[in-house]
C-alpha cells in the first residue's frame, strides 16, 4: 500500500539495529522478560515521557542519560515484570548497575544505554537476574524479523498479543524504514510531554528508523505524531509512572532528514504511531468494544480533546458501552461537565450512523434498537458536533467490563 511516498506493506527492518530477548526469571510465568535493541554504530534519539509526577527509576536514569549524551544512544534495555518504581535509591542504583553492565556487553558507553521497565510498582528490582542474563541476551541479538519480534514479545505484561508496525519511504531509490514496537493493555491514559530541561507501566513505545536526523529535528516530528496517537487514547484513565515513547535514528540508510523527506517521514511516523495506539486499545484489559470518539465543531482542538477525554474516562459511559446500552444522556452529561463552554441546543450526537440527540433533545429519528445493534459491534464511532467552531479531534477508547475489574482486582496477587 503506497500513500504520500511511503508504504506499510514491507516487512523490511531499519538498518543499523539488532534486537533480542531472553527469559531472565523476572516474570513468574518464565516467559521472555528481558529485551535489548542495540544501535550497532550508535543512534540519535527523541523522546517523550509520562507527565505523572511519580516516575520510575528507569525514566529518571534514562532522561539523565539522554540529556548527558545530547541524545546519543547505543542501546535500549527493557525488562517486563517489574516497574522499578517506588523502589527508592536502590532502584536508581539498580538502573546504573544494569546500564553499566549492558554497556560492557553491547560495546557502548554506560550513559548511552537507556533503561526501561514495566510491571508491578513497589517491588524491589531483581538486579542480579538482569546481570546474569546479559551474556545470553548479547548472544541472542540479531537483525532479522524474528529477532525484532522476540524483542516485541518480551516487553509484554498483561497484553495478549504483540504490537508492531512498519513503514518504508522511498527516497530516490533508497529505502528509509521505520519499525515500531509497543506494549500496553492497562494503566493506559498517556499524557506524554517532551523534555524541557530534565524530562519527566504502562505504555512503552519504541520506534526505530535508519534515517539520519538530529534529536531536535526528530522531536519536532515526534511531538505532533504522539499528540494525535498515544495522547489520544485511553483504556482506564490511569496515567502510568513509566510511560515512554522513544524514537531512535541510526542514520544507516544514508538519507538525511531534509525537505525531500520531511513530509513523507512525518506521515509515515504518524501512521506507525497511530497503528500502535489503536493496537494498544484493541488489546486492552477486558475490552469488548473499541470506541472512536469524533468530537467536531469545537472552538479549538484543546476543547475537543477535553470533551473526548471526559467521555472516554466516564465510568457511566464505559459501562454503557460494555452492554451496548444506547444511553446517549451519559454522553451529553459528560460533555457538559468537561469544563468546556457548550450549549446543548447546538449539539448533535450520532452513534455510528444513528442520530440520537439533536438541538437540545432526543433526535426525531432516534431508533433505540438500531443504535443497540451498532453498539454490539467490536468497533464503532460516536460523533458529537458541538456547534461552537471548526476544530475537531479523534480519540480512541473502550468499554469497562467485569473482566477488567477481575484482572486488576487480582493484579499483584
Amino acid at each position: 500500500m503506497k500513500s504520500d511516498g511511503f508504504t506499510t506493506s514491507s516487512s523490511a527492518l531499519p538498518l543499523g539495529f539488532t534486537w533480542g530477548a531472553v527469559a531472565a526469571g523476572i516474570k513468574v510465568s518464565g516467559k521472555p522478560d528481558l529485551a535489548a535493541a542495540v544501535a550497532t554504530k550508535g543512534a540519535k534519539a527523541a523522546a517523550m515521557f509520562t507527565r505523572n509526577q511519580v516516575v520510575a527509576a528507569p525514566v529518571t536514569v534514562g532522561q539523565r542519560h539522554l540529556l548527558g549524551t545530547g541524545g546519543r544512544v547505543g542501546a535500549l534495555l527493557v525488562n517486563a515484570g517489574n516497574a522499578n518504581c517506588a523502589t527508592g535509591q536502590a532502584g536508581i542504583e539498580a538502573c546504573i548497575q544494569t546500564c553499566t553492565a549492558a554497556a560492557e556487553s553491547f560495546g557502548c558507553i554506560f550513559d548511552e544505554v537507556v533503561p526501561s521497565s514495566t510491571g508491578i510498582i513497589g517491588v524491589p528490582f531483581p538486579t542480579e537476574k538482569v546481570l546474569n542474563a546479559l551474556p545470553t541476551l548479547t548472544a541472542a541479538l540479531g537483525s532479522t524479523q524474528d529477532h525484532a519480534e522476540a524483542f516485541a514479545q518480551a516487553i509484554l505484561t498483561t497484553d495478549t498479543k504483540m504490537k508492531v508496525a512498519r513503514a518504508v519511504i522511498d527516497v530516490e531509490g533508497v529505502e528509509v524504514r521505520i519499525f515500531g514496537a509497543a506494549k500496553g493493555a492497562g494503566m493506559i491514559h498517556p499524557q506524554l510531554v517532551a523534555p524541557a530541561g530534565p524530562p519527566h507501566a504502562t505504555m512503552l513505545v519504541y520506534l526505530f528508523t535508519d534515517l539520519s536526523a538530529e534529536p531536535a529535528e526528530m522531536n519536532a516530528l515526534l511531538a505532533p505524531a504522539v499528540e494525535r496517537s498515544f495522547n489520544s487514547i485511553s483504556i482506564d484513565g490511569d496515567t502510568s509512572t513509566n510511560d515512554t515513547v522513544l524514537l531512535l535514528a541510526s542514520g544507516a540508510s544514508g538519507v538525511k532528514l531534509d525537505e525531500r523527506v520531511q513530509e513523507a517521514f512525518a506521515n509515515a511516523l504518524a501512521l506507525v504511531c497511530g497503528s500502535l495506539a489503536h493496537q494498544i486499545v484493541e488489546d486492552g484489559e477486558g475490552v469488548g468494544h473499541v470506541v472512536t470518539l469524533h468530537i467536531s465543531g469545537a472552538a479549538n482542538e484543546a476543547d475537543a480533546k477535553l470533551v473526548a477525554k471526559t467521555i472516554a474516562t466516564s465510568p457511566l459511559c464505559k459501562t454503557a458501552w460494555s452492554s451496548a446500552d444506547p444511553n446517549w444522556g451519559r454522553l451529553l452529561a459528560a460533555a457538559g461537565r468537561s469544563g468546556v463552554a457548550i450549549e446543548a441546543e447546538r449539539i448533535t450526537i450520532a452513534i455510528g450512523a444513528q442520530p440520537v440527540f439533536e438541538h437540545g433533545m432526543r433526535a426525531a429519528g432516534f431508533d433505540e434498537a438500531a443504535t443497540h445493534e451498532v453498539m454490539l459491534r467490536r468497533e464503532y464511532t460516536i460523533s458529537m458536533h458541538l456547534g461552537m467552531g471548526e476544530a475537531e479531534c479523534r480519540y480512541i477508547t473502550c468499554d469497562l467490563t467485569e473482566e477488567y475489574v477481575r484482572i486488576n482486582a487480582d493484579y499483584s496477587t
